[in-house]
């Protein structure tokens, strides 16, 4: 078997992937509570040869299935949880809830995430068991990217270590290598605990941890001014003490999360933080601890997989459509507010040439092209807990088109496309390219090398430094 005929092979196999990934639109569950995605995969892989490990790193949904021996370990990321209040009828091109009983939806596309990932697995392995290659490819069944970041936690703990590369792919409206960074962001709850008392009768007895509170928010304001530009600050406010006026809150909480290019930065940033909430806690004369709740690492590029990537996509083709789903493809775009035209997109970094690309994939409704590679440390304004993936082995994916242009993650629009034929073809091309990706690196040692030489030119001498502090655990219940 060659990776042409192994791709073909691939195409047999797509009914059973196309159902794996309906079901489990079919049964949307949010981080840490993806049984049955969790079970319907892990089952396929077993029964397709796979030695699996569920339960992986303490977590139940968590699990990695491997097939073969020997080098090179490939890993193949996959996720499968959806969003809360995402409900979403299926093929429609309105806003419209499902009869269900649950609200959640899959709003990000992760049970085509998952499916497709599973099909690059079991083309590697129908291509090691026939070639009788040199190589192990694992698929990691990775809960709770939402709300979770379970990644981040298997990483820390050493899962993804062993591996010489990790490839993955998300759902979008485009089809392109993911070239650029990401940030890192650290989420860190603040809690104050003061003296309750009478407002009114006994004020000066009571010590107000919402005082504290208020305070910590009104400085941590003024340090955006002195931060680097690509870091950002958010909070929300969890817990303001009650609902009486006439109390003085003795408790109250915040929940912060820092986002910044690298750990580093996002570290100093922290530490400037912390110190805030410790002066605002001595300003009010009350107690306050902090405890960090969750942290991603930013993405390490690797542009030789990256090419490699690229190479696979242009060679492979991208899909065909029908008139049928172009059509429902410019329905879908006509209840897009604000969408940016791809004319204008590409124009303004193409030129005229772009928009003359725009403008003919605008009016089909489908962004029907591979977009140009174009390597970039810049990171985009987001976080994925792949970046800590990325830290202890060469890493990369691909997006590919599996909703109508310009539809946005976590919207209606991306549920109710989530079953689409359309969908279906860019899970399936999204598992070619990376399962053909994966054979060039078992027949292709040099590049595995030249992989793991720029993943650790990229990492430097310091390497990786997660976040998350050694005795955190993941709290499932929560």
């Amino acid at each position: 078997m060659n990776k042409i005929e192994m791709i073909q092979w691939l195409d047999q196999q797509s009914e059973e992937l196309f159902s794996i990934s309906d079901g489990s639109w079919d049964h949307p569950e949010l981080g840490f509570e993806e049984q049955y995605s969790s079970a319907v995969i892990s089952d396929a892989l077993q029964a397709h040869g796979f030695e699996v490990t569920r339960g992986l790193d303490g977590i139940p949904t968590a699990f990695v299935a491997r097939f073969g021996e020997g080098r090179p370990y490939i890993g193949i990321l996959g996720e499968f949880d959806a969003l809360p209040n995402m409900n979403q009828k299926a093929g429609v091109c309105e806003e419209q809830r499902e009869e269900a009983p649950t609200q959640n939806g899959h709003g990000c596309g992760h049970n085509l995430l998952g499916a497709g990932s599973l099909g690059a697995a079991i083309a590697v392995r129908e291509y090691l068991a026939q070639t009788k290659a040199s190589g192990t490819i694992f698929y990691y069944g990775c809960p709770a990217e939402e709300n979770g970041a379970a990644k981040a936690f298997m990483a820390r703990d050493g899962v993804f270590s062993d591996l010489d590369a990790a490839l993955s792919w998300h759902p979008n409206a485009f089809n392109s290598v993911w070239s650029f960074s990401s940030l890192m962001n650290v989420s860190v709850y603040y809690r104050f605990h003061g003296v309750s008392s009478h407002a009114a009768t006994s004020p000066h007895l009571g010590r107000s941890a919402l005082d504290a509170l208020e305070l910590m928010n009104m400085d941590v304001q003024f340090l955006r001014e002195h931060i680097i530009t690509d870091a950002r600050i958010h909070y929300a406010i969890t817990n303001t003490g009650g609902r009486a006026p006439n109390v003085v809150q003795s408790e109250a909480e915040a929940l912060y999360l820092i986002r910044a290019p690298k750990n580093t930065q996002a570290r100093e940033i922290l530490e400037r933080v912390n110190r805030i909430a410790e002066g605002a806690a001595m300003m009010s004369d009350v107690r306050v601890d902090y405890e960090i709740d969750q942290a991603v690492s930013n993405i390490v590029v690797n542009n030789v997989l990256e090419r490699l990537l690229f190479a696979n996509m242009k060679e492979i083709g991208v899909p065909q459509y029908t008139e049928e789903e172009y059509d429902f493809a410019r329905r879908i775009q006509n209840t897009i507010p604000h969408r940016q035209p791809l004319a204008e997109r590409l124009a303004a970094t193409r030129g005229e040439e772009g928009r003359k690309i725009g403008e003919m994939f605008d009016q089909k409704g489908i962004y029907s092209f591979v977009m140009p590679y174009s390597p970039s440390e810049k990171p985009i304004f987001g976080s994925s807990d792949v970046g800590d993936v990325s830290w202890v082995c060469p890493t990369s994916q691909i997006v590919t088109a599996t909703w109508a242009g310009g539809t946005t993650e976590h919207s209606w629009q991306a549920v109710a496309q989530g079953k689409s034929s359309c969908a279906h073809k860019g899970l399936l091309y999204a598992a070619k390219v990376m399962a053909a990706t994966a054979v060039d690196l078992i027949e292709q040692p040099e590049k595995v090398i030249a992989a793991k030489e720029e993943f650790l030119r990229r990492i430097g001498s310091e390497g990786y430094q997660p976040l998350l502090p050694a005795d955190k655990k993941i709290d499932i219940k929560k």
